[in-house]
């Protein structure tokens, strides 16, 4: 029997989720060539998106219905697991569902399963680097499922990533999400507070970020954090204080199931999820020193 054929433009692709991943990641696919219609709960969502000239459906089965891909970019795999329910009737035979959400792996097994048995293709990708490498299609793209199924779309991810990482089986992706926002989680915590107690003893934060990007402390929120959105307040990193919360407990509750102990991945569950609750849904993750300046 003949491999099936790769998904390539002008192929079309649905985008479900248009938030501030969702729309410069359709836009990356439109620019690749790609059919893409978007589709958002948000009828503001999808405004936004159709004003920046991209092609909006009124609702889930006007996006899905011709899809050969269709993109699944939303808050967990709750929302993931109700927007597969709605779009199930519409999709096309042999469609391939990519989660692209930071969504539980476990849970992620459980769905990609069901949509196995009802022929239809799902793989998860979650991706890292924030909306400016969403918007210049440089993520990191982690993904795990069937290899024939990720070979047929490797082209789509490749629009949207500079590198895709295969993880392993269903689930992996979604898996190594979770552990990635965990240990950047645990690194900006370390950091803001070493900056807290350095600028009390009279260091300048600016020099500090010199000395340990030059040091053994280097880290994601270093290089690319410090200055550039807790020292000067800004706190517009595009990803939100919740949602890394989030990712924190989804590993943490992974190593729970599993067996494996994770102490401090619990320590830092409670403190992101005490310092979403106290600023805000909004709250940017790089106001996380906020938090700590408030105990």
């Amino acid at each position: 029997m003949a491999e099936a054929a790769s998904v390539r433009p002008p192929a079309a692709v649905a985008v479900v989720g248009l938030g501030n991943m969702g729309r410069p990641m359709a836009a990356s696919l439109m620019r690749a060539g790609y059919d893409v219609i978007g589709y958002d709960l948000l009828p503001a969502a999808r405004e936004r998106f159709a004003q920046a000239g991209g092609r909006a459906a009124p609702d889930m089965a006007g996006a899905v219905a011709r899809a050969a891909v269709v993109i699944t970019l939303l808050p967990d795999g709750k929302a993931v697991r109700t927007a597969v329910t709605t779009m199930r009737p519409h999709l096309s035979p042999g469609a391939i569902v990519i989660d692209m959400s930071s969504s539980a792996p476990l849970g992620t097994r459980a769905l990609g399963a069901e949509l196995h048995a009802a022929g239809f293709g799902f793989i998860d990708a979650p991706v890292s680097g924030g909306v400016k490498r969403a918007t210049d299609a440089t993520l990191a793209v982690m993904v795990g499922g069937d290899t024939a199924v990720i070979d047929r779309v490797e082209p789509v991810l490749a629009a949207m990533g500079k590198a895709v990482f295969r993880t392993g089986p269903l689930g992996s992706g979604h898996a190594m999400k979770a552990l990635n926002n965990y240990v950047s989680a645990a690194g900006l915590a370390a950091a803001v507070e070493a900056l807290a107690v350095g600028k009390k003893f009279g260091l300048d934060p600016s020099v500090m970020t010199d000395v340990l990007n030059a040091s053994s402390g280097r880290n994601n929120t270093t290089e690319n954090k410090l200055k550039q959105f807790i020292i000067p307040k800004t706190f517009a990193s595009g990803f939100s204080m919740a949602l890394m919360a989030k990712d924190i407990r989804t590993a943490d509750e992974l190593g729970a199931a599993i067996g494996v102990a994770t102490p401090l991945a619990e320590i830092c569950t409670e403190l992101w999820e005490e310092a979403a609750a106290r600023h805000g849904p909004g709250a940017d993750h790089t106001e996380y020193g906020r938090y700590l300046a408030e105990r």
